[in-house]
């Protein structure tokens, strides 16, 4: 019998975790997070934290999210927890009104909240769907426009990056999430050409197989199987995507704009990826 894997990181382990930026680098700049309270998102606000930014971190659990300023707070840094539903767009605006008042200004988003279930294709139901466009796909949007906005009406230089999954390769059983985050790519490279006047840069990160608490809704034979979907035979840290998302945030990307940088192990070029399990059929059994 092997160990489960153990699922995402501590604070205490992300609050001293070795990182390649230097200390400061992000001083007194200020970055909202959505997801922020997951795994990825809190790995993310650790990081951009720890290099002298204040990190407004965004989610729907306020329990959560004060656990997590807390934490940061206990460390020294900066940090405001901000409830608010991604998908309404009054919320939305209301929020970065919010920021914006109490800072003066914003230098980065990072859009990270978003979710989905494993289910075939053949039997989402028309809410199904629509719960994970209208986060996926929808929230972010309508992040990314309040933000953008903003940017403009200030004159301000501003970078978004995007949190999105491996698209091109290898991930079935949440075609809901591919449809919805292939979206996101696509809007971030049309946008990236139009607001480049405006001095904004936009970009996503496409992780692979991240341990984090999200797994807990997939089945224990996929999650067995996840370390084999790629080239390098284990799977990420959610610390391999907070590093990717600083780099191309901050200035260390300063020329770089509508890209996606996939952290996956190289999964995108060799395996595959069921988070429903796979199927008889492709394991040569009976048709």
């Amino acid at each position: 019998m092997t160990d489960q894997p153990k699922l995402g990181l501590t604070d205490a382990e992300l609050a001293d975790h070795p990182t390649m930026f230097s200390a400061g680098s992000l001083k007194d700049q200020v970055v909202v997070i959505t997801g922020g309270a997951g795994g990825i998102g809190r790995a993310i606000a650790w990081l951009f934290g720890r290099l002298g930014a204040h990190v407004a971190v965004v989610g729907r659990d306020r329990g959560k999210l004060d656990a997590l300023v807390a934490n940061l707070a206990g460390r020294g840094l900066k940090a405001s927890a901000h409830t608010a539903d991604i998908r309404e767009p009054d919320a939305v605006n209301a929020l970065f009104d919010t920021v914006w008042a109490a800072h003066g200004r914003l230098d980065s988003l990072v859009n990270s909240a978003g979710g989905q279930f494993p289910q075939a294709a053949i039997d989402f139901s028309v809410k199904g769907w629509n719960a994970v466009i209208n986060t996926n796909l929808n929230g972010t949007w309508y992040m990314m426009q309040s933000a953008a906005q903003r940017w403009r009406d200030h004159a301000h230089p501003g970078s978004i990056v995007n949190i999105v999954v491996v698209t091109t390769h290898g991930l079935y059983g949440i075609a809901h999430t591919i449809a919805a985050r292939s979206g996101v790519i696509g809007l971030s490279r049309a946008v990236a050409v139009e607001w480049a006047p405006l001095n904004i840069r936009v970009n996503c990160v496409a992780p692979g197989v991240i341990e984090t608490e999200g797994w807990n809704v997939y089945s224990p034979e996929a999650r067995a199987a996840y370390p084999r979907s790629n080239p390098m035979m284990r799977t990420g840290s959610p610390w391999d995507v907070a590093e990717a998302t600083v780099f191309l945030a901050g200035p260390s990307a300063k020329f770089v704009t509508g890209e996606t940088l996939t952290v996956d192990g190289g999964s995108q070029l060799w395996g595959e990826t069921w988070t429903t399990g796979k199927p008889a059929y492709f394991r040569g059994g009976d048709n």
